[in-house]
């Protein structure tokens, strides 16, 4: 039984149309006056909290709390700006999954496990009218790293569910990049692969997810329950 499904945000519920990676270059120059930044920066399959330190690296600033939240607060009013003006949009298929896996008796929690800080995470699903769908999560506030951020998010949604643990057979994470296969295995889970961001079929398939789609709409709820 699957009593939880993981979903990844950036190419795997939505595209932003580069809003995302737009507002991080925009918080670098408006608040530590570094533009262009992040030009060199790989984004696909990262946590927030993992680039911004990675950015203050590459631009000698000390990765102190205080700085760490300067970045964001600029991060987060960008990418409210910018949202609207970019052409972004909802996966294929994924308000129908959602909408399938609600449906089952009995219906398991749906989750984010996403590399996003919680307050990206909701200005970006808002925006295509998703956030309400999704009853808990993880994200790059609870830790840097991407496995941990699913151990957390493990350990929520079994206190949620009011269960002592979740198996891995219980679990579910469905992600565009190798890192999201990377981070379900890291807590047992089963994991669907889709190809509509980050990354290859080709590169998906050396991590061996347990499903591998080009969109969610190749897969039914039937064939990742048996």
């Amino acid at each position: 039984m699957i009593r939880v499904v993981f979903f990844d945000i950036d190419g795997t519920l939505i595209r932003t149309g580069g809003a995302g990676v737009k507002a991080f270059s925009r918080a670098g120059h408006t608040a530590f006056g570094v533009p262009n930044g992040t030009i060199t920066m790989k984004f696909a399959g990262r946590t927030d909290t993992g680039l911004v330190r990675e950015f203050f690296h590459l631009h000698g600033i000390a990765p102190t709390p205080e700085h760490f939240q300067r970045f964001f607060d600029s991060y987060v009013f960008w990418l409210d700006h910018l949202l609207p003006h970019c052409r972004g949009g909802v996966c294929p298929g994924i308000f129908e999954l959602i909408q399938d896996l609600r449906q089952l008796k009995p219906a398991p929690a749906i989750a984010l496990l996403t590399g996003n800080i919680r307050l990206g995470a909701e200005i970006k699903l808002r925006q295509y009218g998703l956030w309400e769908l999704f009853e808990t999560g993880a994200f790059a506030d609870d830790h840097e790293v991407r496995d941990q951020i699913a151990v957390v998010a493990r350990q929520r949604t079994s206190e949620m569910l009011q269960l002592t643990d979740l198996r891995g057979e219980e679990m579910l994470v469905v992600g565009d990049t190798p890192y999201d296969i990377q981070c379900g295995r890291a807590i047992g889970a089963k994991v669907l692969g889709v190809t509509t961001g980050g990354a290859t079929s080709a590169e998906m398939r050396l991590h061996r997810p347990d499903w591998l789609v080009n969109d969610v709409r190749e897969i039914s709820v039937a064939d990742l329950i048996r």
